[in-house]
């Protein structure tokens, strides 16, 4: 089955195919093969995205033809360690093109995040496979502009909706687990399959698996020669959504054996002196990859993202120690609540405290907070992540932007005197 008769088969826009599979590899061209210097491990990811709306969905269509779901999820906060429990496989749906924007400005207000909009225009307008695959969409309520574009999203794909506390205090903990609960209950009755202590077990240890091959390749940015760039880990960071997870942690630990040799070899992807940035703030979702294209275009070299879309994703491990369904429950209401420091909590310290021990630890020279156009929850939050790096000494500039090409040049612009102020 080639791509255009799969497009057809899930019912898919085929009109829009030629278009869409020429504006990805295009935009992956522009960005990645111009780069130097470029581990030959990389060719796995390059192959993923190259052929994105093919590979990946080819194989959640034959799980569905034997009889298995697929569920996707747009959080981080959403465990997908019950999907795979119930015996199901769990995909990000991707949400990062200006493609998919327009259709999204139909259902919602223009004045929304281009995240949101593009996650409803991919599924409505039908021109993201996964978005047509899924057998149920998990949302949750991060944003007041998730929670209404969910409803709207409903009247067309099966929704589960996760109500994610707000705060941190024990009661909201325990609000968690029970929410983890009701949708392993859901997990249950969509596949058929009972998720036991056994299927949990073995499922936490597969997705800590794939937290600990990211650890493993983020403890190489650390180093004084870099050898790997920030455009290729933020690629390798987004294809952790929807890649076979067994898979994907084999292939992210080959590359990081690669970049041992290179350890040893001494070898950077980057000039001697070159600044050393982390970015911080909203996700960028596959394929957004301009402001890594920016910087790295600049001088500089992405050594960490305190993102969704970078360490964030796999900062922590699940306590492996349960033995309980509850025990576990409660063990992945700990890592999924208490380890992920979105900008929807209040009040949100430990976000900053992580902010600033990832800048040491990283041994960065500038934070750019980036906030997608009308998040309003990252955006307001930017006002104490930029108060308290100054007051730690650590320079920072904010930078609002959001899926298209047109302010490219004013980024260009303001990201190299930046990149130059740091000396």
């Amino acid at each position: 089955m080639d791509n255009k008769q799969m497009w057809e088969a899930i019912g898919m826009d085929v009109a829009t195919h030629d278009l869409l599979c020429e504006a990805l590899p295009q935009a992956f061209g522009d960005v990645y093969l111009s780069q130097e210097n470029r581990p030959e491990t990389m060719d796995y990811f390059n192959m993923v995205v190259g052929d994105i709306h093919g590979i990946r969905p080819s194989e959640l269509i034959k799980h569905q033809e034997e009889g298995g779901k697929v569920v996707g999820s747009f959080c981080i906060h959403v465990p997908d360690e019950a999907v795979i429990a119930a015996g199901a496989i769990a995909t990000g749906l991707c949400s990062g093109s200006q493609f998919w924007v327009p259709g999204g400005e139909k259902k919602l207000p223009t004045a929304t995040c281009a995240l949101i909009k593009a996650s409803l225009g991919a599924r409505f307008d039908r021109t993201c496979p996964f978005f047509r695959i899924c057998d149920l969409f998990v949302g949750e309520t991060t944003c007041d502009g998730k929670k209404k574009a969910w409803e709207i999203l409903s009247e067309d794909a099966p929704m589960h909706i996760m109500d994610i506390p707000q705060l941190k205090r024990e009661k909201d903990f325990e609000k968690w687990e029970s929410e983890i609960k009701d949708y392993m209950v859901k997990l249950e009755e969509l596949t058929g399959n009972k998720i036991t202590e056994e299927s949990l077990e073995a499922a936490i240890k597969i997705v800590n698996d794939k937290r600990r091959a990211l650890q493993r390749l983020n403890s190489y940015r650390k180093l004084d020669n870099v050898p790997i760039s920030g455009r290729d880990a933020l690629l390798i960071h987004q294809v952790a959504f929807y890649d076979d997870p067994a898979r994907f942690t084999t292939m992210v630990n080959k590359i990081s054996d690669e970049l041992e040799e290179r350890k040893q070899k001494g070898f950077g992807v980057a000039d001697v002196g070159a600044k050393r940035i982390m970015l911080t703030g909203t996700p960028l979702s596959i394929p957004n990859w301009k402001l890594h294209q920016i910087i790295e275009t600049s001088g500089a070299i992405v050594v960490c993202e305190e993102m969704c879309t970078g360490v964030r994703y796999s900062q922590e491990l699940v306590d492996e120690s349960g033995k309980t369904k509850d025990e576990m429950v409660k063990n992945l209401a700990k890592r999924y609540l208490g380890s992920i420091n979105c900008a929807c909590f209040t009040p949100n310290d430990s976000r900053i405290d992580d902010i600033i021990n990832l800048a040491k630890e990283y041994n960065v020279d500038g934070v750019i907070d980036l906030n997608l156009k009308f998040c309003n929850l990252y955006d307001v939050e930017g006002y104490f992540v930029e108060k308290k790096l100054a007051e730690a000494g650590i320079p920072c500039i904010g930078i609002e932007t959001d899926y298209t090409d047109e302010d490219a040049e004013q980024l260009k612009t303001r990201i190299g005197a930046f990149i130059e102020m740091l000396g």
